[in-house]
C-alpha cells in the first residue's frame, strides 16, 4: 500500500482524498497558492507544500511544481483529484517518469479518450452506441456549417479536447452557426489550447445518464451502477442523483454493460465515468441511449455512487494504484436506496449566476447527512478558482425521502456576505417535476421564473426591525441617535417601540412585534446590519433615519466589471450604435465566460478594455450613451 501521498489539488475534493488516506493510514501532503495560504485543505493535511502565486496557471496548473513538491516531501504518490491536471496525459507521464505513482489511469487511457472525435470513433469499434454527428479532421467554418446543416438543427458544436461543459454551444438555425463556432474555439483554446471542435445532433429531450467505471491492473472491470446528472445550467452541473429515475432492469443492465466495454476497449485501470446522452421522449431506452465522452478521473459527483454502494471510491483508487485486484467483483456490488447531490455555489442567482467572492463570515450546514467542503466560516471565496462551496448529500430509503432531505439540507443552510444558490437549490428540490422524476438537461433554463426569486417577504422585514429593537433594549441609551426611539413618528401613536429598516434601496418604518417569529426565520446581527436567513435565502436589512423609499436612477449606460476577470472579446468600437441587449465584450472569470451587454440603444464611448486585458470588480469598462428617444 502506498504510505504517503501529494494531492495535487485543492478545496473540497482535497479534503475529501485527505480524509480516506488518514482512515487507511497514508501521510498526506497539500500543496498550495499565494491564494490558498490559510485554507482548510492546507491545515488537514500532514505536510503543506507552497507551490507559486493564487492564478492556477502559474501554481496549480505547473505539473513541474507539483513533481517538485512530491519529490521535497518525499512523496511515493500523487493524487490529482479531479479539475486541474487530472486528464493530461503528459503530467501523468512526467509523474511516472520521476519514480512516483500515478494515482489514476495509464497516460494512454487518457490520450485515448481525451480526443472526443478519436474516442468516438474507438467506442464505435468497441460496439458502443454514439451520438449522430461530425468528426472529420477538416475544421473549415464552411465545412463544419455543411456538416451542421446535413445533421439538422439544433446541432451541438463541442471542443474536442473538452470537459467539464466548457468549449460547448448549442447551435438552434443555421444563422447563429457561424457566431457560435467562433465563440466556441475561442473558448476551446483558451480553455485547453486546442480550439478544434466536433459536431452532434442536439437531443430535444435529453438526460445526462452516466456510470461509474472502475479497472485495475489485473484486467478486472467493474461499474457501480448508473447516476443522473440532468439537471444542468450552461452545462454545468447542479444536482446529481443515483440510481437514475425511470431506469428500469433491462435499460440498467445494457447501459453498464457498454460502459464496460468502453472501459475495457482503453485498457482501463481505476476510476472513470462513461457519459451518455439519453433521448427521454420516450423514457429511457436502451436504444435510444448514446456515448458522449469519457471522464479518465474521479467524478465531482462520486459521493452518490458511494452513498448507494456503501463503497469508499477514493480507497478503491489508492488500492488499484498500489497494485491490488478491484475490492469487489461486479455481483457482489448493488443498489441500496437513493441519493442526491446539490453543488452549493458562490454565486447570485439574482444576477444571473455572477460568481460572488468574499469572506464567509456565516457558513452554515446542517450536519445531518454528508457535507464535502474546502471552506469553513472565516474562508475566503477568492476570484481565482471554481466558486463552489460545498457539496451536500442525502442518502434515504426512496427518491422521494431523498428529495425531501436534500430540500431540507439546502433551506436551513446559511451563508453571508458571499452569495449563495442554496434558495435557488430549495426551490429546486422542491419542484413538483424534479420530485416527479420529469426532468431533462433543459429543466432548469425552462423553469428559471419559479426556480429565481427576489421577492423578499414581509416576515423578513418584520423579523429584522424586532432583533434590531431587542438588541437596543439590551443596549445603553445611545444620544444623538434620532433613530434610536421613533415611537412618536405617527399620530396616535400606540407606544410600541419602531425602528427605519432599509433593504435594497427601500425603507420601511416598522413597529415592534407582539409576540417574536424566529421559529420561522433565523437572523443574526453583524454591527448595525441583521441579515435574515430563510429557506436558503439570506437578505441583508439597515438601521436608517430616512422614512423614505430611496430612489433610484435608470443608470447612465455604465459598462461594469461584474467581478475581477479577463477580457476574452470586444465586438464593438469607441462611436458605435447598438441597439439594447446587443453583446459589447466578453469576460472570463472563475471558469466562466460572462458576455456584458448594452442596457439600452445608444453609443459606445469611454471604450477601456481590449481582449486579453485583466480587469477588477466595479471597474467600468465601457459607457453606452442613451439614444435621443
Amino acid at each position: 500500500m502506498i504510505g504517503s501521498l501529494l494531492i495535487a489539488n485543492r478545496g473540497e475534493i482535497a479534503c475529501r482524498i485527505i480524509r480516506t488516506a488518514r482512515a487507511m493510514g497514508v501521510r498526506t501532503i497539500a500543496v498550495y497558492s499565494d491564494a490558498d495560504a490559510k485554507a482548510l485543505h492546507v491545515r488537514e493535511a500532514d505536510e503543506a507544500i507552497h507551490i507559486g502565486p493564487s492564478p492556477a496557471r502559474e501554481s496549480y496548473l505547473v505539473g513541474s511544481k507539483i513533481i517538485a513538491a512530491a519529490k521535497a516531501a518525499e512523496a511515493e504518490a500523487i493524487h490529482p483529484g479531479y479539475g486541474f491536471l487530472s486528464e493530461n496525459a503528459d503530467f501523468a507521464q512526467a509523474v511516472l517518469d520521476a519514480g512516483l505513482v500515478w494515482v489514476g489511469p495509464k497516460p494512454a487511457s487518457i490520450r485515448a479518450m481525451g480526443l472526443k472525435d478519436a474516442a468516438k470513433e474507438r467506442m464505435i469499434a468497441a460496439g458502443v452506441p454514439v451520438t449522430p454527428g461530425y468528426l472529420g479532421e477538416d475544421q473549415a467554418p464552411r465545412r463544419l456549417k455543411a456538416e451542421a446543416d446535413a445533421i439538422g438543427y439544433p446541432v451541438l458544436i463541442k471542443a474536442v479536447a473538452g470537459g467539464g461543459g466548457k468549449g460547448m454551444r448549442r447551435v438552434d438555425d443555421a444563422a447563429q452557426f457561424l457566431e457560435m463556432l467562433e465563440s466556441c474555439k475561442r473558448e476551446a483554446a483558451s480553455s485547453f489550447g486546442d480550439e478544434r471542435v466536433l459536431i452532434e445532433k442536439y437531443i430535444l429531450s435529453p438526460r445526462h445518464i452516466e456510470v461509474q467505471v472502475f479497472g485495475d491492473s489485473h484486467g478486472n472491470v467493474v461499474h457501480l451502477f448508473e447516476r443522473d446528472c440532468s439537471l444542468q445550467r450552461r452545462h454545468q452541473k447542479v444536482i446529481e442523483e443515483a440510481p437514475a429515475p425511470g431506469m428500469d432492469a433491462a435499460t440498467r443492465e445494457a447501459v453498464c454493460a457498454a460502459a464496460v466495454r468502453a472501459a475495457k476497449a482503453v485498457d482501463y485501470e481505476g476510476a472513470g465515468t462513461i457519459e451518455f446522452i439519453a433521448d427521454a421522449s420516450e423514457g429511457l431506452r436502451a436504444d435510444r441511449i448514446w456515448f458522449m465522452e469519457m471522464n479518465t478521473r474521479l467524478q465531482v459527483e462520486h459521493p452518490v455512487t458511494e452513498a448507494i454502494t456503501g463503497q469508499d471510491l477514493v480507497e478503491w483508487q489508492l488500492r488499484v494504484a498500489s497494485g491490488e485486484a478491484l475490492p469487489c467483483r461486479q455481483d457482489e456490488l448493488s443498489i441500496n436506496g437513493w441519493a442526491m447531490e446539490a453543488r452549493l455555489y458562490a454565486e447570485d442567482p439574482a444576477t444571473g449566476f455572477l460568481p460572488s467572492t468574499g469572506t464567509l463570515r456565516e457558513f452554515d450546514v446542517s450536519s445531518h447527512a454528508r457535507v464535502d467542503t474546502g471552506v469553513e466560516e472565516g474562508s475566503t471565496i477568492s476570484p481565482f478558482y471554481d466558486p463552489m462551496i460545498a457539496k451536500i448529500i442525502v442518502h434515504a430509503a426512496s427518491r422521494e425521502d431523498a428529495a425531501a432531505q436534500a430540500e431540507d439540507m439546502c433551506a436551513t443552510t446559511t451563508v453571508w456576505p458571499v452569495k449563495s444558490n442554496a434558495g435557488f437549490l430549495t426551490r429546486l428540490f422542491a419542484h413538483p417535476d424534479f420530485v416527479a422524476g420529469n426532468v431533462d438537461t433543459g429543466f432548469i433554463e425552462r423553469s428559471l421564473g419559479d426556480l429565481v426569486s427576489a421577492f423578499v417577504p414581509d416576515e423578513a422585514w418584520a423579523s429584522a426591525a424586532q432583533w434590531m429593537i431587542d438588541y437596543d433594549a439590551n443596549m445603553p441609551p445611545r444620544r444623538g441617535t434620532p433613530w434610536h426611539e421613533l415611537s412618536g413618528f405617527r399620530a396616535n401613536a400606540t407606544g410600541k417601540r419602531r425602528v427605519a429598516v432599509e433593504h435594497g434601496g427601500e425603507v420601511r418604518v416598522m413597529d415592534g412585534l407582539d409576540r417574536p417569529i424566529f421559529d420561522l426565520l433565523h437572523a443574526r446581527k453583524f454591527g448595525d446590519t441583521v441579515v435574515v436567513f430563510h429557506r436558503g435565502e439570506g437578505w441583508t436589512f439597515n438601521r436608517t433615519g430616512q422614512g423614505r423609499k430611496a430612489g433610484g436612477s435608470a443608470g447612465n449606460g455604465a459598462i461594469v466589471a461584474p467581478m475581477p476577470g479577463k477580457v476574452t472579446a470586444v465586438t464593438v468600437k469607441e462611436g458605435d450604435e447598438v441597439a439594447e441587449g446587443q453583446p459589447l465584450l466578453t469576460l472570463e472569470a472563475m471558469k466562466m465566460e460572462h458576455t456584458l451587454v448594452a442596457p439600452f440603444p445608444g453609443t459606445v464611448t469611454g471604450l477601456a478594455a481590449e481582449p486579453g486585458g485583466q480587469v477588477s470588480e466595479g471597474s467600468v469598462l465601457a459607457t453606452v450613451v442613451r439614444a435621443a428617444d
